[in-house]
Formats: structure tokens, C-alpha cells, sequence
């Protein structure tokens, strides 16, 4: 079983997934170096919120993405690229009285210490959301709610909305949390890892890496130590690197651990995102944990081998038959640049 509350809204008009979070333009360089000898930037869209609900919507979801960005220009871009992947923005404000904020980065790992990351965000439009100007009444109605603790670090306000938003109550959807522990972006450090945890706990879907669960909590021993300190989630997702994913469910008892794919990475930015979207679609659909956890790795896979961070997803047919596979032929998968094309061969070894 899912686990997703039943809705009453009308299927053909709801969304099934609403992601709420900043987007910003992202700036990315036209060759490699320190950005101060980067001589040109391309111009991309860049937030792991809006990551997640353009991957869901190239799956085949209803999908609205909840936010506030600038009556500027760089505004328009992020509304009109995100409406352009087929989601729903009817509900993203603009503020005429801030910007929308936009960032920088050099052509270089962001997952290690090898890379430059510039933000302009402080006081950025998306900032300024709270439960006043984002009340949960006015939110579209949904099966899904998705939400990270990148939000929680914006603002006080951002704060108070996310302690809003996970509130228990009776027509509250299944709340999904993306912990994305971004100590540089809390004006208090040390208090971003408790913050975290307790929206962590408040929440019924949490996906967490567990190196940044020992970071963030000093939590060591690996996925049940995890599991160990946030007992409340329904579905726990552990994401352990190349080790894989292991799932912990509280309505069936289960725990469940698959194998990361063999991969022949590009860049490796945004799959955490992909991840999370891919199970969110899965469980969307009711597919065995399992296979939630399979067409997560596969998403996040499908980005890990483009440029970017964001790429459209493998068609469902091809992943469903991917996921599908006994573990003999997952375990020999290996995919690279191009696999999620219908007329492409997939690699075993």
C-alpha cells in the first residue's frame, strides 16, 4: 500500500504532487576554472523543489510547484521554463519588492570541495515566503506535499511556513521532507541540524544521505542508526552513495536496501533530487518498495549522465522494465550518456 491519505478533489483537476521551495536562475560556465577566469555563463534554472516537479511531470504527473520569485525578468524565466516542463505555476507570486535570486557556479564538482557556488539570494523573493503570504488553505489540493530543509533555511518566515506546512492535521496529504542539509546557508549553523530533525520527525515520507545524517546529527552506524533517531516517519529513504538506498517502512515492517546502478557520471549534481522524484512516482503508481527505490535510482541516474542538473526522465515503459529485472540483471546494469533513449542499447557487464 501507498500510504497516501485519500483525497475528495476532482482527479482530472488536482495535483498529485505540489513541491514548494525557491528556484533560482543559475548561471552555468562555458569552461572550466575559478569563476573569476570563467569569461562566460550560460543561463539555466536551478532548485531541488522545482528539480523534483519538473522530473514528476516528465513522467506523466499532475504536478504544481508553490512559490515567490521577483517581477523581474530572471522571474519570468524560472515561471515560463518551469511551466514549459508541464507544471502547474498558477500558484508561484511575484514580489514586486524583491528580486528573484540567481546564483553562480564553476564547471567543477559541486559534491566535493573541488567547486565555486556564488548565491544572490539574501532577501531574494522566495525568501520572504510565509504562513501569511503562503497560507496551507490557499495551497492546491494534492496527494503528495514535497518540501527540503533548504527552505527552513532561508528565513524566519520560511521556517515558520515549513512548522505550518508539516503540522498534523486531518486533511493533511502525505508529506515528503528532503532533508538537504546546506549548513552555509543557515545564519546560525548550529542550530540547522536540530531545526532539521525535528521537521524530519513531522513529516510521513523523509529522504536523508547518511553521510548527512552523520554530519548534520553525528548519527554513525549507518542506516538503522538513522532509523534509530527519526522513529516517526512512515517511510524512511536512506541514500548511501554508491552502497545504494535502504528503506525503512513503519506499515509493513520492512526494510528494504537496493543496489546503486553502475554509472558512467557526467556531472554529479541534481541526483538527489531525481531520486527522490523517481520515488515519489513509484509510490504515486504503488509500486513494491522495491521498485520505488529502483525508479529512484534510475531517475537520478538519467541526470547523472548529462551535463546538467536536470534532464528529462527515461520514458515509464523503459523504466518499468528496467526495475523489473531480477537482481542478477540489475546488478549488471550499466548505464551512460544516452541510455534513457527508447532506440539506445542498455550496457551489462
Amino acid at each position: 500500500m501507498s500510504g497516501i491519505p485519500a483525497r475528495t478533489a476532482d482527479p482530472r483537476t488536482s495535483a498529485e504532487v505540489v513541491c514548494l521551495g525557491e528556484s533560482m536562475v543559475t548561471f552555468l560556465p562555458s569552461r572550466p576554472g575559478r569563476l573569476a577566469d570563467v569569461p562566460s555563463f550560460g543561463r539555466a534554472v536551478g532548485g531541488a523543489e522545482s528539480n523534483v516537479a519538473c522530473a514528476l511531470a516528465g513522467a506523466g504527473h499532475r504536478v504544481a510547484w508553490v512559490s515567490r520569485v521577483g517581477a523581474d525578468g530572471f522571474g519570468d524565466h524560472l515561471v515560463e521554463t518551469v511551466t514549459g516542463y508541464g507544471v502547474d505555476t498558477s500558484a508561484v507570486r511575484r514580489d514586486p519588492a524583491r528580486p528573484t535570486g540567481i546564483y553562480f557556479r564553476t564547471a567543477t564538482d559541486r559534491a566535493t570541495d573541488v567547486h565555486e557556488v556564488a548565491y544572490y539570494r539574501a532577501g531574494s523573493a522566495a525568501s520572504a515566503m510565509s504562513p501569511d503570504n503562503v497560507p496551507y488553505e490557499a495551497l492546491p489540493t494534492t496527494r503528495i506535499l514535497h518540501l527540503s530543509g533548504i527552505t527552513a533555511a532561508l528565513s524566519a518566515g520560511c521556517l515558520a511556513l515549513l512548522h505550518e506546512l508539516t503540522a498534523h492535521r486531518p486533511d493533511r496529504p502525505l508529506v515528503s521532507f528532503d532533508v538537504n542539509h546546506r549548513p552555509g546557508l543557515w545564519r546560525d549553523a548550529a542550530t540547522g541540524p536540530g531545526v532539521l530533525l525535528e521537521l524530519a520527525r513531522r513529516c510521513d515520507l523523509v529522504f536523508v544521505g547518511e553521510d548527512e545524517a552523520e554530519a548534520a546529527w553525528g548519527v554513525e552506524g549507518g542506516a538503522e542508526a538513522i532509523r534509530a533517531a527519526l522513529p516517526e516517519p512512515g517511510t524512511l529513504v536512506v541514500k548511501r552513495g554508491s552502497e545504494g538506498a535502504t528503506v525503512f517502512s513503519s506499515s509493513t515492517d520492512a526494510v528494504t536496501t537496493v543496489p546503486a546502478l553502475r554509472v558512467d557520471v557526467v556531472a554529479p549534481v541534481g541526483a538527489g533530487d531525481a531520486f527522490a522524484a523517481g520515488f515519489l512516482s513509484a509510490t504515486l503508481r504503488d509500486l513494491p518498495l522495491r521498485d520505488r527505490v529502483r525508479h529512484g535510482h534510475l531517475m537520478a541516474a538519467a541526470v547523472l549522465t548529462v551535463p546538467g542538473d536536470f534532464t528529462d526522465p527515461p520514458p515509464r515503459a523503459r523504466a518499468d522494465a528496467l526495475a523489473a529485472l531480477d537482481d542478477a540483471a540489475w546488478g549488471r546494469l550499466r548505464l551512460g550518456p544516452g541510455w534513457t533513449g527508447d532506440d539506445q542499447e542498455v550496457r551489462t557487464t
